[in-house]
């Protein structure tokens, strides 16, 4: 049944627990109001006093009376952490790299969302496509925020035939409604060449200028190219060249932004700038990592962490203490953050001289070589070029190659397969530098 809200879990402790609500229970309304989904459920339960009105599995009905302080949560958990259906993207991308997988993985690495409530929750990113004008005015009614948007471009034309949806380029109008109510934004841009940079990509940061400050930042990271693509719409790699022209606009216009409004705005993902081969920006231009997880800072701050706890070390340790640490371990990367990783690693080797460290880059057989994060990574590709060099005592992988909490890879090996191949023990390292040297030091 639609809108069923199984509880599964009651936190210890909590107001649900002293109320007696256990998991099994449905909870019905709250202050006579049906449940749609999470939102509903966030924003009814903050005031101070509400009714609970919850049906036990005997079909017995439990109204109940809450007085508690604001904001505090009742501590329970749901079956469906969403509390409604997932919603599915029905656009076709021409970038789309889900579009660009093989047959035969598991069913959920196809799913494509298109969700504003996730975008709220988890950071995932809606093309405004797929919201009717109720979701909109729910957003600005409960002031979910902050709202990321994938733009794309915003000439309404050329954004239709991008996501193959003849309504893309009126979905752009929602922008004005999030904007006129205040509501904090965020925008990528999947970059194409050909189709959205140059001349495109120009016109598309000048009009998402006008959201400022509601539109706080927007992200420009290229097309990820899988080997997959027969059928597909065609497109091409970007140059060294290319990557020199994109960073050179958006630090054009970072300058021309970031007096008026203390924001810098327009940023390139780290794989430009290693492109390029261009120095990574301060950490002061990524205005606070506002766009870390579509890659933009990732390299500075994990540089940054890992120098800032390496000269911890130096202070706080002796030459004597250092030379007592000693072994043999390799670690795991993709192409694109191996000359980064690699430095780390022979900082370390220098700092404990009686530590040996292989760093072992891993092409992408899998998805094809123009892909080249360590996220995107397969057990069968680390198996099959690890297999026979040397591993010492230890392997280290970067958390982001397992399936989210899982020990399971995106082809369904585990880390128990991988160690069992390899015959290595596998330490699995948090993604921040204070993580890796930690690791490192096996602590």
């Amino acid at each position: 049944m639609k809108n069923r809200h199984v509880i599964k879990n009651v936190l210890p402790g909590s107001i649900a627990e002293e109320l007696e609500i256990e998991a099994g229970d449905v909870l019905l309304a709250i202050n006579d109001t049906k449940i749609e989904d999470i939102f509903d459920y966030q924003f009814l339960v903050q005031d101070e006093y509400i009714e609970v009105l919850v049906q036990k599995p005997d079909g017995e009905e439990w109204l109940l009376e809450i007085d508690k302080d604001p904001d505090e949560d009742l501590g329970i958990e749901f079956e469906n952490g969403l509390m409604d259906e997932y919603r599915h993207c029905h656009n076709k991308c021409i970038f789309c790299f889900i579009d660009q997988m093989p047959k035969g993985m598991r069913e959920t690495l196809y799913f494509k969302d298109d969700d504003s409530r996730l975008s709220f929750l988890q950071g995932n990113y809606v093309t405004l496509t797929n919201m009717s004008d109720n979701d909109i005015d729910r957003i600005i009614r409960y002031h979910m925020s902050p709202i990321n948007i994938s733009f794309q471009t915003m000439n309404p034309q050329l954004r239709c035939k991008m996501l193959n949806n003849r309504f893309a380029g009126e979905a752009l109008k929602k922008v004005d409604k999030l904007f006129e109510a205040g509501i904090t934004m965020n925008g990528q841009i999947v970059l194409c060449k050909g189709v959205n940079d140059g001349e495109e990509l120009e016109f598309s940061i000048r009009e998402m200028t006008k959201y400022l400050p509601c539109l706080e930042s927007v992200s420009v990271v290229p097309v990820g190219l899988s080997k997959y693509r027969e059928g597909l719409y065609p497109l091409e790699p970007f140059t060294k060249e290319d990557a020199c022209r994109v960073i050179d606009m958006i630090e054009r216009w970072q300058k021309e932004i970031y007096p008026k409004y203390g924001l810098h705005f327009i940023h390139a993902s780290d794989e430009w700038y290693i492109l390029a081969g261009r120095e990574m920006p301060e950490e002061e231009r990524y205005d606070g990592y506002l766009q870390l997880e579509n890659g933009v800072g990732m390299v500075r701050l994990l540089w940054n962490e890992f120098f800032g706890e390496v000269s911890k070390l130096e202070r706080e340790t002796t030459e004597q203490q250092r030379l007592k640490e000693s072994g043999s371990l390799s670690l795991v990367t993709g192409k694109l953050a191996y000359p980064y990783i690699k430095k780390m690693a022979d900082k370390m080797g220098e700092l404990y001289p009686g530590l040996e460290i292989m760093v072992y880059a891993i092409r992408n057989d899998f998805f094809g070589e123009n892909i080249t994060v360590s996220g995107l990574l397969t057990g069968q590709d680390i198996q099959a070029q690890l297999q026979g060099q040397k591993l010492g005592t230890r392997l280290l992988l970067p958390e982001n190659v397992l399936r989210s909490g899982e020990r399971v890879f995106l082809d369904d090996l585990t880390v128990e397969d991988l160690e069992k191949a390899l015959q290595v023990k596998i330490d699995i390292v948090k993604s921040n530098g204070y993580g890796f040297v930690n690791a490192i030091l096996n602590k």
